[in-house]
């Protein structure tokens, strides 16, 4: 049985939105840490066995074995039949030449869920061992950061504007591996909500695997690990590693404005190609035209699927746009020492950077009907090159939204107030 610890002492903590250094005393079960000054969540404590975790990472493991082994979809057009598997429209549209978006999806849909599945389990094994590996927090590192990529959820919605595509068109059967994605994704967020990041550093402290935490003296430079959410003094020499989980300390993320610039700027020039050439194109009996991202939406709404095209508008147009803009806003507020509704922008970020991954609806959409409608002469869908342009808009912006450090907005207000600033 493996039980979380709380802290025996307050613990001064950062915060990762906007820099505020806060005494937080050790918390209750049930009991969230909030920032004073932007509203962020610095540490939700919560008393329960991750024993319970470990049961739901093996239920996700074995979802995930069945959801690659077991059908998926069976469509059938005048007679023809065609079977596709989860992985069958990432070999599609390889064949296709569009080995670009083959990665994607392979990424998003097979290696991230599929690492982060093995990570913690081994993380959760790991913890229940009287004399667990010592490289059980490099994994769990790991972990997080592939956890970013893994986007099961997204391709269920994915997988819905599929099947209301097709349905009108062919007779659909889905198959158990639907199913089994669809409990991945139940698996994967009951698994996210019970395990706390801060319960899993404590526990890895418990068994000897990382040292406590030190003593922070607020007067000195102190650096937010980006890695494990440590905050720590950085030595005099500006650099160092996290005493926890050894990652890279900076004050800031380094080279922040430029860096989200550069990738704002090639999202933005990518996205007029992603909107202008064809996605897919659909052909049935040989003749068919290519549709771009609006002209499905129109197609959707001609049908009557109205809800079905909100969705779509909203993930591939409205999302997309507001986050070019809104990253930019806060570059630009940012860069000109704007103090101006300072919560509000943070929120904004927030948003940006929780939406951001909703925009590849359309990929994984794409990525299904390629699979499965492959008939030969009586229905067949070709991919286009404004998938391409677009699946890169938005793993680019969800790139540029991670460069961005947002304590930059606040480091302005602290500068006008004559306190030291980051």
């Amino acid at each position: 049985m493996i039980t979380p610890t709380t802290r025996s002492a307050t613990q001064i903590m950062e915060c990762h939105d906007c820099g505020l250094l806060h005494d937080v005393p050790p918390l209750q079960d049930g009991m969230r840490a909030r920032c004073s000054r932007c509203g962020a969540t610095m540490e939700h404590y919560r008393v329960i066995s991750l024993s319970h975790a470990y049961a739901y990472s093996l239920a996700g493991a074995a979802c995930f074995a069945m959801a690659n082994f077991l059908p998926f979809i069976k469509l059938e057009i005048s007679g023809r039949i065609q079977v596709a598997g989860l992985v069958t429209g990432i070999k599609s549209l390889y064949d296709q030449g569009l080995w670009e978006l083959a990665i994607v999806v392979g990424i998003t849909m097979l290696v991230a869920p599929g690492l982060q599945i093995l990570a913690r389990l081994a993380v959760l094994t790991g913890l229940r061992m009287r004399r667990p590996p010592r490289w059980l927090p490099l994994v769990h590192r790991g972990s997080s950061f592939v956890g970013r990529w893994a986007m099961i959820e997204v391709y269920i919605f994915g997988l819905i504007v599929a099947y209301v595509k097709l349905i009108e068109l062919a007779s659909i059967e889905l198959g158990p591996a639907v199913f089994a994605v669809a409990a991945l994704m139940l698996v994967t967020v009951a698994t996210s909500a019970l395990l706390d990041d801060e319960t899993i550093w404590r526990s890895f402290e418990r068994k000897g695997l990382v040292p406590p935490p030190p003593v922070v003296n607020p007067r000195r430079p102190v650096a937010l690990c980006e890695a494990c959410g440590l905050a720590s003094n950085l030595p005099d020499s500006g650099h160092g590693n996290c005493p926890r989980c050894k990652a890279a300390l900076h004050l800031r993320k380094p080279d922040s404005i430029n860096r989200t610039w550069a990738l704002l700027i090639t999202a933005t020039i990518l996205y007029i190609p992603a909107n202008i050439y064809p996605i897919m194109a659909v052909y049935m009996l040989g003749r068919g035209d290519p549709s771009t991202i609006i002209g499905g939406i129109i197609q959707l709404a001609d049908a009557g699927m109205w809800p079905v095209a909100a969705v779509v508008f909203i993930a591939s147009i409205l999302v997309p746009t507001l986050k070019l803009a809104g990253l930019a806003t806060l570059l630009i507020t940012t860069q000109r020492g704007s103090t101006w509704r300072l919560r509000d922008r943070t929120v904004a970020y927030r948003l940006i950077e929780f939406i951001g991954r909703w925009s590849m609806v359309d990929i994984f959409m794409i990525s299904i009907l390629v699979a499965l409608v492959q008939l030969g002469g009586v229905a067949s869908i070709q991919p286009g090159v404004g998938a391409i342009a677009f699946a890169a808009v938005v793993i680019i912006t969800m790139i540029a939204s991670e460069c961005f450090d947002p304590r930059l907005m606040w480091d302005n207000l602290d500068r006008q107030k004559g306190k030291p600033s980051h």
